[in-house]
């Protein structure tokens, strides 16, 4: 947790913990003290994402972030690793095969007013009759069999699912994060129901502290900073390997956190 608040990163102990309770890593020390970490998570013996990867500011240059890498790819592959790059990263990550893929950008703020529940039929609360249509939804749109994850995400926060016809055609998880909530992944067929999911996850917080994290090619980015979420920040999204295209038309529209995808 140290080394993430010396990167100024707003994990609390809890959201290490729950990171280490679903995935794997590797530290690096140095005179007995951690100065390094490099997380990667399991979706199956085909994917995973990697993140948390720090080296200390006062040990970087001397190879660290290399080694830590190099063990996490000799664990993780010949899975698919997809990562979220800041652009101190792009080189040591580029060098080992990983290619760029698309940009992510990250909203935060408290929102303007208090948003309002959608209408009632098209978003409601999750239930745990979803959870198979909401694995299936997570599939359509990452390509990723993550059951385990999302199970811990829903466990942890406050889901909703859109219904069309009735049947589950998106879903959002909303949970404690950070400074405050984060809302993702969000899973839906247009921005339009993106929004209302957004919404729907926004409706009992109130005037919290909020975090989206969202690509840039998602149709949210000038919603969300009309809602009072300003962009603060972004990333390089990379993959190692050959990702698997959404096979639609369900898509992601909002992340876990940058580490989970």
């Amino acid at each position: 947790m140290k080394l993430s608040q010396e990167m100024s990163w707003p994990y609390l102990l809890k959201d290490w913990e729950f990171a280490l309770q679903l995935g794997r890593g590797f530290v690096v020390t140095s005179t007995g003290a951690v100065v390094g970490t490099a997380l990667w998570w399991p979706y199956g013996d085909t994917h995973a994402s990697a993140g948390m990867i720090i080296v200390s500011k006062a040990v970087q240059g001397r190879g660290y972030g290399a080694q830590l890498m190099d063990a996490l790819l000799a664990a993780a592959r010949p899975r698919i690793i997809t990562l979220n790059s800041t652009a101190e990263g792009l080189a040591l990550y580029a060098r080992r095969g990983f290619a760029s893929i698309g940009m992510l950008h990250q909203h935060h703020g408290i929102p303007s007013r208090r948003r309002d529940m959608p209408p009632l039929g098209d978003v409601r609360t999750m239930v745990p009759s979803d959870f198979g249509a909401i694995v299936g939804l997570d599939h359509e749109a990452t390509g990723w069999t993550r059951s385990e994850m999302l199970s811990r995400l829903i466990e942890v926060g406050d889901g909703y699912v859109l219904l069309r016809d009735g049947i589950p055609r998106g879903y959002a998880i909303s949970r404690l994060f950070g400074r405050g909530h984060v809302i993702g992944p969000v899973v839906a067929e247009s921005p339009t129901d993106a929004r209302a999911l957004i919404e729907a996850a926004l409706a009992p917080l109130g005037s919290v502290f909020v975090r989206v994290d969202t690509s840039t090619t998602s149709q949210l980015g000038e919603w969300l900073e009309d809602i009072g979420l300003q962009q603060v920040g972004d990333a390089t999204t990379m993959v190692l390997g050959t990702r698997m295209p959404s096979t639609g038309p369900a898509r992601t529209f909002a992340l876990a956190n940058q580490s989970f995808g």
